[in-house]
């Protein structure tokens, strides 16, 4: 029975409640800094979202829909978060010191590096716990 859904209600569901769930992770992603959330919370999110689409179709139109490898995305965000200790370190601050610009994101608010921090743990999360039940899904 490949290529059909599990359950046309949870076909249904996951289809629609994805796209929820990743505007959801978003919100939580930013306000993480200021209040409870943030990436890893948010990464959790986005991850339990691809992995009920993965439930309800099958893993490769998971892949399909998410469009990168999630080593890919843990790569990229153990870069980021790397790099977002940098710019304290250049100005002879201990290194992961956070710094916060004297502008603000219209609809966001300020972006320091503790933004860029919890990015890059959010794309981590979403990598590991992907590549996890993608490879557990599979077999």
């Amino acid at each position: 029975m490949k290529g059909y859904p599990v359950s046309v209600i949870l076909a249904t569901g996951a289809r629609y409640i994805l796209p929820l769930m990743l505007l959801f992770a978003f919100f939580i992603l930013l306000r993480g800094h200021n209040e409870p959330g943030g990436g890893f919370i948010g990464g959790l999110v986005v991850a339990c979202g691809f992995s009920l689409f993965a439930l309800a179709y099958s893993v490769a139109e998971a892949r399909q829909i998410l469009r990168v490898q999630p080593i890919q995305l843990i790569g990229w965000g153990l870069l980021i978060a790397l790099f977002s200790g940098l710019p304290a370190l250049l100005l002879g601050m201990p290194f992961m010191t956070g710094l916060w610009p004297d502008f603000t994101i219209p609809a966001i608010g300020k972006v320091g590096t503790p933004t860029i921090f919890d990015i890059g743990v959010f794309m981590v999360v979403i990598g590991v716990i992907l590549s996890v039940v993608f490879s557990l899904a599979e077999n």
